[in-house]
């Protein structure tokens, strides 16, 4: 008796299992499948309707028990025509949507408005027109709209207001007019509206923002250019206004410039050191490959690329909680922050709305081992003023470092507090009591409290 019950739970169990194992979302099979037949594709895509759907699809992902999908991503796969109705937005159940850098044309879907439980719309690099929602609500889950580089027109409807989750909002290089409206969005943290034909000026609740996210419009400027969120809180209103200025409504707290003056010494420091290991490295490299090896033996640095670059991967430090790999960086949405003698450092906003710090080297020639060695000595360096290395990746052509995002604007704009009139700039507060630093104006150098050491190219504005 308790072998047939045993030998029926085991018979369940099976059948439970094989259940699960060949589990179909039938129905958003079925949509997607519309979709493809209706949509000319540049790119061979695998769907067939006698495959199964999840883990097989080419860009479909689906929930844990298969019964739904939950993402679709298809960039530069050569979608090529306008998004049939009645297609994509049967699939209620999609989280993340990213269609970027395809042909697609015409106006955006109307019926998009199904896909309520969207947190991710990812339509840049389209060629979308028309002009956008006038209501945003039915997306209240959405944390990233990537609208950007389509030729969208109209005004950007004050209903954006109602995406309260939404933490990155890019609609930049399109044709938008008018005025930018009130939008009180609580937790965003990356807006991007330049390049489009807006004018008027920026509303109160979106100058926290810097200029660059509103350059390329006929906005009125806002002064400063870009306010660092403590001043407000470092300024005291019971302290007597300057002479030099009648805008000024108090003076900076001595605790105030200490800890601002520690911040940017020991940011200048960390930057410095950077910089001299680089140095050291790339003329190492350049002593190796003059020929000072022994004849006959080659360096195994170079034996070794090859293989070394076939297991290539971002590589995290120990207590990072960042959750991303090399292809998730690659295919962010990015701003330039500035640019230097050894590369370029962008902010970076992943898909899933993580904001980074990219720090892109160039004409840095350096084996992986040494490379390595000093990204480890480099992220040992742990202070509460100083921005701490998260990451690295490094292969032959290519070398990453990736920070923590951090809007305090350049050493220069903690330095100099700078104000205006309404017409013109009216004068410039400079912080004193420095430790010892100085700038030298003939050879651009700065020294750190380091007499023995001395780097060029750095200058506070670009740190």
């Amino acid at each position: 008796m308790e072998v047939r019950i045993w030998s029926s739970r085991v018979f369940l169990l099976f059948f439970y299992f094989l259940s699960i194992g060949i589990a179909e979302p039938v129905e958003d099979k079925q949509a997607l499948l519309d979709f493809l037949a209706e949509v000319p594709h540049g790119h061979s895509l695998n769907w067939r309707e006698g495959t199964l759907v999840c883990g097989n699809w080419r860009g479909v992902f689906c929930n844990r028990d298969r019964s739904r999908v939950v993402e679709l991503r298809l960039p530069g796969v050569g979608l090529n025509s306008r998004i049939p109705p009645n297609t994509l937005s049967r699939l209620t159940g999609l989280l993340i949507l990213s269609l970027r850098a395809n042909g697609l044309t015409g106006p955006f879907p109307a019926d998009f408005v199904n896909l309520a439980a969207l947190t991710g719309l990812h339509l840049q690099l389209n060629s979308f027109s028309g002009s956008l929602p006038t209501n945003f609500s039915a997306w209240k889950n959405l944390t990233l709209l990537d609208l950007s580089y389509n030729d969208f027109n109209g005004s950007i409807p004050a209903s954006i207001s109602n995406l309260t989750q939404l933490a990155a909002l890019n609609l930049s290089n399109n044709s938008l007019s008018g005025r930018i409206p009130e939008i009180q969005l609580p937790r965003l943290q990356f807006l991007n509206l330049s390049n489009n034909h807006l004018n008027g000026s920026v509303p109160k609740s979106l100058q926290r923002f810097p200029n660059s996210s509103f350059s390329g419009n006929e906005l009125t400027p806002v002064f400063p250019a870009s306010p660092s969120p403590l001043l407000p809180s470092q300024l005291s209103p019971s302290d007597p206004p300057t002479a030099n200025s009648n805008v000024s409504k108090g003076k900076i707290t001595e605790s105030a410039l200490l800890g601002i003056v520690l911040g940017a010494t020991a940011l200048m420091f960390v930057a410095s050191t950077i910089l001299l290991v680089l140095c050291y490295l790339w003329k190492h490299n350049r002593t190796i490959a003059s020929g000072k090896e022994s004849k006959g033996h080659e360096s195994p640095e170079k034996a070794g690329a090859v293989s070394q670059d076939e297991n290539n991967q971002l590589v995290f430090f120990e207590g990072c909680t960042f959750a991303f790999d090399l292809e998730d960086l690659l295919r962010a949405s990015a701003e330039v922050l500035g640019k230097g003698t050894h590369g370029a450092a962008y902010k970076a906003v992943l898909e899933d709305t993580t904001i980074v710090v990219v720090k892109r080297l160039k004409e840095v020639s350096v084996g992986k081992k040494d490379f390595v060695m000093q990204m480890e000595v480099v992220g040992q360096v742990l202070h509460e003023n100083v921005v701490e290395l998260k990451a690295y990746y490094y292969s032959k052509d290519e070398k990453l470092i990736v920070y923590d995002y951090y809007s305090r604007g350049s050493v220069s704009s903690m330095l100099h507090v700078v104000l205006y009139s309404k017409h013109k700039r009216k004068s410039s507060i400079y912080y004193q009591g420095m430790p010892p630093l100085r700038i030298t104006k003939k050879n651009c150098s700065i020294h750190l409290g380091m007499p023995r050491h001395q780097f060029g190219a750095l200058q506070r504005s670009n740190l």
